[in-house]
């Protein structure tokens, strides 16, 4: 069979087993550009959305050094490594987003119905109420009363959030934030740490220059701190110093992997030794991972017995105030 259609096939085939329908026209296109004598890093590069800079200048090196399959098993560990970093973290955070919705909406149910429920029994009754009482009762006749207006201010404040997060400054202060967080922090870390390292070793080790590798790393970091960090280091790099310097200096990188660094760079393993820290940061993640989810499951047990517990206890107090006055008029009499 002529070369060009086993190609042909080949790419037939692939695009006949992709179930996502935009990858699946993609891989037609490429077929096209391909047979068009386009190079293959050619016509990736005419798809950005889908295979970003890291895609195309792997395979582009890997056409050029000769190594494209090589190249290309690379990628498909890089990326691989990666949805498996990504689906844990989602798996993870699952459990604490699902107890906030169901919190979400036991609070709904409680100030729309239940509240204003017992309030009628209360003012049918006419009793002196605490001051917890009237708190809790204050704020559910604020919020039934204008439910439209309250909606609009969440809704306002969570599109203003989303709209500060499109601006430098916005998500600058909130990748920042991240970072310090108590139990999210260290899980954030140690992904911009195992990213920077993978790619990075990844780029280097498939033959891609370095200060192409640094710019490509820095467009993919994921952080913006962690992307000015490799902003100073392309620059330490492009006047001839080394990678180590201004990767302590960003106070982003643990003193392990700044060494580990440093000893790539001179005995000129460099890639080597950004995968092996990449390989260990990986781990890393693992133990993170693991130890958010039993830290936040607890916290969020707890602020959602408080929550309705609150709540409970201050439409219990005046049924408290209720008994107790009963049996003091039941009492008997001198």
């Amino acid at each position: 069979m002529p070369r060009g259609k086993s190609s042909r096939a080949r790419w037939s085939i692939l695009e006949k087993q992709e179930s996502n329908r935009t990858l699946q026209g993609a891989l037609g296109q490429l077929s096209v550009s391909i047979e068009g004598g386009s190079t293959l890093s050619e016509a990736l590069a005419q798809h950005p959305k889908i295979f970003n800079r890291l895609f195309v200048n792997m395979v582009k090196a890997g056409e050029i050094g000769g190594v494209l399959d090589v190249v290309l098993k690379r990628l498909a560990e890089f990326s691989e490594k990666a949805q498996k970093i990504r689906g844990k973290v989602k798996a993870a955070m699952f459990y604490p987003i699902a107890v906030l919705v169901v919190a979400m909406g036991i609070l709904a149910l409680l100030i729309l119905y239940v509240i204003p429920n017992f309030k009628e029994v209360f003012s049918g009754m006419g009793i002196k109420m605490p001051a917890f009482t009237l708190f809790v009762l204050g704020i559910s006749d604020t919020i039934r009363l204008n439910i439209f207006p309250t909606v609009f201010a969440m809704a306002s404040l969570v599109i203003l959030f989303l709209l500060a997060l499109k601006t430098k400054p916005g998500r600058l202060a909130w990748d920042k934030t991240k970072l310090r967080l108590p139990a999210i922090g260290p899980v954030v870390r140690k992904i911009a740490v195992s990213r920077f390292c993978r790619t990075l070793g990844t780029l280097a080790s498939s033959g891609v220059p370095i200060l192409q590798a640094l710019a490509i790393v820095k467009e993919t970091a994921g952080n913006v701190v962690v992307a000015n960090a490799v902003d100073r280091i392309h620059a330490s790099v492009k006047e001839g110093e080394t990678i180590t310097a201004p990767l302590e200096s960003a106070k982003v990188f643990p003193p392990m992997v700044v060494g580990m660094v440093d000893v790539g760079e001179q005995t000129g393993a460099l890639p080597e030794m950004l995968l092996r820290v990449a390989d260990n940061y990986d781990e890393e993640v693992d133990n993170a991972v693991a130890a958010m989810t039993s830290l936040l499951e607890p916290i969020m047990i707890i602020f959602l017995a408080v929550l309705v517990g609150s709540i409970v206890i201050a439409m219990f107090l005046p049924l408290i105030e209720i008994i107790k006055q009963a049996g003091g008029s039941g009492g008997p009499s001198e």
